[in-house]
């Protein structure tokens, strides 16, 4: 047996420690229900911790107003909480950038499956402690049963009540460590009642609905079947680590080793009863070695058929590949912790079987600490009969599978004409040999002969050439010449010598043939997957994954298909996308329907709809069907091998993984839009409150002490009411134009006037109208010569100055110069407004440019913060770019560009 480690076991296993290495560890305190203690449990231990001198805070943790919880959190360190405002509610959430600067060794988070509050980096919580993990920082929390993803639907028909806060339950299994609290039901109940979980009037209504005995019991089972299965794969991952090879009986694991006999559907059924007698997980198992390669095809579709039904029974199956199939037994059961095997009874029996051996006498010899489990075949049976009612049971059983053997084609017999041929030609070449060299030498001259035929034309044709050239040989080059008989006994044992060995090296030579045949196609199916995996990771939506996946599946199977999607109501019907040349266009879409609501394969070949033209496999991640493959086979046996199946499933794997990626992705951008489109409603609503209440008091105010007055206000005091009331209508006036440009660019509707305007024309008719503004400020123009004129819309780069000449006053002391300049580029001009304030704080230069930011500064007057923002839109209108810098002697420059992409037009002279 061959007990060496596969290297590249080896190499994962060192990539898992290495990744492990610079990860933080995750341990979940796991529980049934609310109130067995997992917030207590995970306190308790996060103080044993602290008494180690280890670093502990507690990031978040709810302890329901429970006394003996909130007593436990006397001298640890809490994180302080985010406060988050959510429809007039005050919301505390776990502030992760707070934890991550923070960095402590070990850091509690409670309640694992919380949705966080809008607004949150994270929806989820699991995802804050994510992020904690890949920061190297060890995180403590907890869970119910109840929350697990995979547990939703089953927990929800138990108990009646749906649970909407879960976690996936990859999560749960990468986890470290996991550490159950266990509870009774009655204990449970009895804290219940005590009001130590809920208040009391709370306490009575989970009684009679969550908080049900049977319930409880349920949810009890769960998490400790859960929590073992966990330990389980702990030991699995433990004996990898550690090349452990011998089975432990820790678990009861049940492989049935099935062949191509009547005997394997038996062996299944016995199979399955002895799993459910002992509630245990089962195997089916079919090893494939170069002998059964070559079984005929109803043999081969009459194991699929085997592993189909055991699959319906509840079974895992999976399909070996070895020359020797007791050690492919054996080295798999090692692999799984099998401890049962059930087997047939041998059918070798006498010399046959101490030549020849026997599958159980193999198994018996090497597979130590297995039980064994032997079924005997009926009463007087022999192998003929049990083949007889194998292949019957194929043609009745397996609906549109099978396809009757066809006659031999004449190029079948032709290999063995050429085997003759080659034989002879053997002769002739040793013929010519003969008297210059040993009659051994010319026995090789026969084997080469031998070796080429079952090279080229398989174990029939090179027999016959073994067995013929042996006669040939004989009647040739033996004395006496021309006579089969034989003088010298001693030619007697070379004649045998040389048909043995002509037979095992025939033998021989074929098994390399099917070896290296069946290598190719292994190569061929891993390059299929690698190309389809690799342009699967680059496509960026799901009409991309349809067409890839669609395109693959055709050159792979050579059957046109189509994937199915559902609509907003469930219903299946085909993409939007345009149809492909590969695509199918007649899927039977109630079937489809039925696959899709049932989670199951159905179709031609199956047991399910068999009337159907083509097969159609749901296509699922996690237990959620994304949509449905329908698939048309040329040739069903194609698409049933266990291999093609097993390549089959892979495709669809790697489907539903593209599909998943892709809808997360626009799931995520649809959430970061929402959030954007919501911060900036927010902050227009915060800055037109602002910006529109201060000018309407002062218009009211003035306006009411006009209409109120009886002839005592002089006039120069109704002229200022009316300059106020003048001046905050204009400023509320500039307010509303400033949102509607901002609106009229964001919506990509603006046309440009583009017209040839001088550019000085341009500065000035923006200083003329800021010159009230402007009244108390010098503004130094400086322009070089020869600059020429702009092909551009006036009226906007007109309002991009006025915008950054009130951006300075507004952020400058009173009375500071403002410069505005020029500078010429090849192909651009540069136009700048340069001011002698503080300038831009550093890391917000992209910023400022930003819808409604406002910079916080002394010397600033109220905004709404788009006039930036509307300079920036103007300025991308006319392909330029806008950017910000301080100047070394203090101040900032804002520059934007305008591309000099049209020669000016020539005026001419005047007469």
């Amino acid at each position: 047996m061959n007990t060496r480690p596969d290297p590249d076991e080896l190499l994962a296993r060192v990539e898992r420690e290495k990744a492990k290495s610079k990860r933080g560890r995750l341990k979940i305190f796991f529980g049934a229900a609310a109130g067995v203690g997992n917030t207590y449990a995970m306190l308790l231990a996060a103080r044993e911790r602290r008494s180690e001198n280890l670093d502990v805070v507690v990031g978040l943790v709810e302890t329901h107003a429970r006394k003996e919880t909130q007593a436990l959190l006397d001298g640890l360190e809490i994180l302080p909480t985010r406060q988050i405002e959510h429809r007039g509610t005050t919301l505390r959430e776990f502030d992760i950038d707070a934890a991550l600067k923070r960095h402590p060794s070990i850091m509690l988070v409670d309640e694992l499956a919380h949705t966080n509050a809008p607004g949150s980096r994270h929806p989820k919580r699991w995802q804050d402690i994510h992020e904690l993990l890949e920061a190297g920082i060890d995180v403590y929390t907890a869970l119910n049963v109840q929350h697990l993803e995979s547990l939703n639907d089953d927990i929800g028909q138990i108990s009646g009540i749906r649970v909407w806060e879960t976690v996936p339950d990859t999560v749960f299994e990468d986890a470290d460590e996991i550490e159950l609290v266990d509870l009774p039901p009655d204990e449970l109940l009895l804290r219940l009642k005590e009001g130590k979980i809920y208040l009391p009037q709370q306490a009575q209504h989970a009684i009679h609905n969550f908080f049900r005995k049977g319930n409880l019991i349920a949810l009890r089972e769960l998490a400790l079947r859960q929590t073992a299965n966990r330990v389980d794969l702990q030991m699995l991952n433990y004996r990898d680590d550690h090349a452990i090879r011998e089975v432990w009986q820790v678990n009861e694991r049940i492989l049935v080793c099935i062949g191509p006999n009547a005997l394997a559907e038996r062996l299944v059924r016995a199979g399955k009863r002895l799993a459910t007698s002992m509630r245990a997980q089962w195997i089916v198992a079919y090893v494939e070695t170069p002998q059964l390669q070559r079984l005929p095809a109803e043999k081969r579709d009459g194991i699929l058929r085997i592993l189909r039904l055991a699959e319906q029974l509840g079974a895992e199956t999976v399909t070996l590949s070895a020359p020797e199939m007791g050690e492919a037994i054996i080295q798999f059961s090692r692999e799984r912790n099998i401890n049962k095997i059930v087997i047939g009874k041998p059918t070798r029996r006498g010399w046959k079987r101490w030549l020849f051996g026997s599958l159980v006498d193999a198994l018996i010899t090497h597979a130590h600490n297995i039980n064994l489990y032997l079924l005997g075949s009926p009463l007087n049976a022999d192998s003929e009969t049990l083949d007889a009612e194998f292949s019957l049971l194929k043609r009745k059983s397996l609906p549109g599978l099978l396809q009757r053997s066809q006659v031999k084609p004449k190029e079948y017999y032709y290999r063995y004409v050429w085997a003759s041929l080659i034989t002879l030609l053997s002769a002739f070449i040793a013929h010519l040999m003969a008297g210059r060299l040993e009659l051994a030498n010319l026995v090789m001259v026969f084997l080469l002969g031998v070796v080429f035929i079952a090279t080229r034309f398989g174990r029939g044709p090179s027999i016959l050439s073994s067995v013929l050239g042996v006669a040939i040989f004989d009647f040739l080059f033996v004395q006496p010449y021309y006579s089969f008989s034989v003088l010298d006994s001693q030619y007697l044992i070379t004649l045998v010598a040389m048909l043995v060995v002509g037979i095992v090296i025939s033998n021989l030579m074929v098994n390399v043939r099917a070896q290296a045949k069946v290598s190719a196609h292994r190569e061929r199916r891993a390059a299929a997957l690698y190309a389809m995996s690799k342009e699967l990771s680059l496509s960026q939506s799901e009409d991309d994954v349809v067409r890839i996946a669609v395109q693959h599946l055709h050159a792979e199977f050579s059957s046109p298909n189509v994937i199915l999607f559902p609509d907003a109501h469930a219903c299946i019907g085909y993409p939007q996308q345009t149809a492909l040349p590969e695509s199918l266009h007649h899927a039977d879409l109630s079937v489809a329907q039925w696959v899709f609501d049932h989670n199951e394969m159905a179709g031609q070949g199956t047991h399910t709809l068999p009337g159907a033209e083509a097969i159609y496999y749901p296509i699922h991640n996690d237990d959620h069907v994304l949509g449905v493959l329908a698939l048309v086979p040329v040739n069903l046996r194609r698409i049933f091998l266990p291999e093609q199946q097993k390549l089959l499933e892979t495709f669809l794997r790697q489907i539903a993984q593209a599909l998943a990626r892709i809808r997360l992705t626009e799931h995520a951008k649809r959430t970061h839009m929402q959030i954007e489109t919501e911060r900036l409603r927010n902050s227009l609503l915060s800055a037109i409150s602002h910006d529109l209440r201060t000018p309407l008091a002062t218009i009211i105010g003035s306006a009411s002490t006009l209409v109120e007055d009886e002839g005592q206000l002089q006039r120069q005091d109704q002229l200022n009411l009316g300059h106020a009331i003048l001046n905050e209508a204009e400023r509320m006036s500039n307010l509303v134009n400033n949102i509607l440009d901002m609106a009229r660019l964001d919506s990509g509707v603006v046309e440009l006037n583009k017209q040839w305007h001088p550019l000085e024309e341009v500065i000035g008719s923006a200083l003329t109208r800021l010159q009230k503004h402007l009244a108390e400020r010098s503004v130094k123009v400086n322009l070089p010569p020869g600059i020429p004129m702009l092909y551009a819309d006036a009226v906007m780069i007109e309002q991009v100055l006025i915008n950054l000449l009130e951006n300075a006053v507004r952020y400058t002391p009173a009375g500071s110069a403002l410069e505005i300049y020029a500078n010429l580029a090849v192909d651009q001009v540069e136009i700048a407004v340069a001011d002698h304030g503080s300038g831009i704080p550093a890391g917000l230069e992209a910023q400022v440019f930003e819808k409604f930011y406002q910079a916080q500064h002394e010397t600033a007057q109220s905004g709404v913060g788009l006039g930036l923002a509307i300079c920036r839109a103007i300025v991308e209108v006319h392909q330029g770019r806008i950017r910000v810098e301080n100047r070394p002697t203090g101040g900032a420059i804002f520059s934007f560009t305008l591309p000099l992409d049209h020669p000016p037009p020539e005026l001419s002279a005047e007469e």
